[in-house]
């Protein structure tokens, strides 16, 4: 390879790989997809690409394929500066969150993105998406990567992957990052906030690939049933049920609750306070509505995003069920995923 940055482009499938056909749209493979796209050729940088067969809409993302994902990283980790990953955009914070996790002491770029429309439509946002996130996975400074981290890329905004959230379905700014600042905004130049980007490890890339879904997510809302409740708090399947709750982490405090709470709390089982805000923190016991999940010694999910949780709660306990050791690691920020808030 010469002194050019070097991109494996790894196409999962999603609404960037699909062409109109009569009335529906249908996936391609991504060697119809490159016809599309005759800019690649054009880059000052050695591209490869691999493609899964058949594409996959992001409905159907599941742990499985994030471990292939991963293993395809690792596999080809020290042959390319960076990466980009197209996905579908539905469950695509899922993924960046789960990736960012898998992939400890990361040092080099990790750019998920994909399209609200697909490459066979005109007014397609696909072709600047993928090209400035080819841009950015290659970008470096004295050698060194610019964004070394897992991120998304979309409508001209570089955010966090494990701080991002699929906002709108139909605008092209599509994701939010509503708790931490945007890493990067593409204009005429990319102007990368530097303060706010990790600085990169300096250790071997760790891998984890060990996933437990045993994780239920139950929302509440007034007038919820107690069945409803019972459904998940009474199934032995789940070691770690997410509550989300309303606003900075409150819920309501009739007597039928609380004892199910602490039941399932005295099986050992794990409970984690996530709010339905999309922006703000978890501060539990600002009101007197949440003083009983520090009782209970509920976790906090303090400013993180629910993709983040789920993902998070996944891996931890794919590694261990044990409640301590659980809350231990899920309060530590493993890459930058969250922020803790004093009371």
């Amino acid at each position: 390879m010469s002194n050019r940055s070097a991109i494996l482009i790894i196409f999962t499938g999603g609404t960037i790989g699909m062409i109109k056909k009569v009335n529906n749209y249908v996936p391609i493979n991504f060697k119809e997809l490159v016809k599309y796209f005759p800019e690649l050729d054009k880059l000052n940088y050695y591209l490869e690409i691999i493609g899964f067969n058949p594409p996959i809409d992001s409905a159907e993302m599941n742990p499985k394929i994030w471990i292939k994902i991963v293993e395809i990283i690792e596999k080809n980790y020290t042959k390319f500066d960076g990466f980009v990953i197209l996905h579908g955009t539905d469950t695509m914070a899922y993924t960046a969150s789960a990736i960012s996790f898998m992939l400890q002491n990361l040092n080099k770029p990790i750019v998920f993105t994909g399209s609200q429309l697909p490459i066979g439509v005109h007014r397609t946002d696909a072709k600047e998406n993928l090209i400035t996130s080819i841009e950015i996975a290659g970008s470096r400074s004295f050698g060194k990567a610019n964004v070394p981290e897992v991120c998304i890329y979309f409508e001209n905004q570089l955010m966090r992957g494990n701080r991002t959230h699929k906002s709108s379905s139909n605008e092209f700014n599509a994701f939010s990052s509503n708790n931490y600042p945007i890493l990067a905004r593409a204009g005429i130049d990319i102007n990368y906030n530097q303060n706010v980007i990790s600085n990169g490890a300096l250790k071997t890339l760790k891998i984890h690939k060990k996933i437990k879904n045993s994780v239920g997510l139950l929302k509440l809302f007034p007038g919820i049933s107690k069945e409803n409740v019972y459904c998940f708090l009474r199934n032995d399947f789940f070691d770690a049920i997410i509550l989300q709750t309303y606003g900075c982490g409150n819920t309501m405090q009739e007597n039928w609750f609380i004892d199910e709470l602490k039941s399932f709390n005295e099986k050992g089982k794990i409970l984690i306070n996530a709010s339905q805000c999309e922006t703000g923190n978890i501060v539990q016991g600002r009101y007197q509505t949440s003083q009983v999940f520090i009782d209970l010694e509920v976790i906090s999910s303090y400013d993180m995003t629910l993709e983040s949780v789920v993902t998070k709660t996944m891996l931890l306990l794919g590694d261990s069920t044990n409640k301590k050791l659980f809350k231990e690691k899920f309060h530590q920020s493993f890459c930058g995923e969250l922020t803790k808030i004093d009371k």
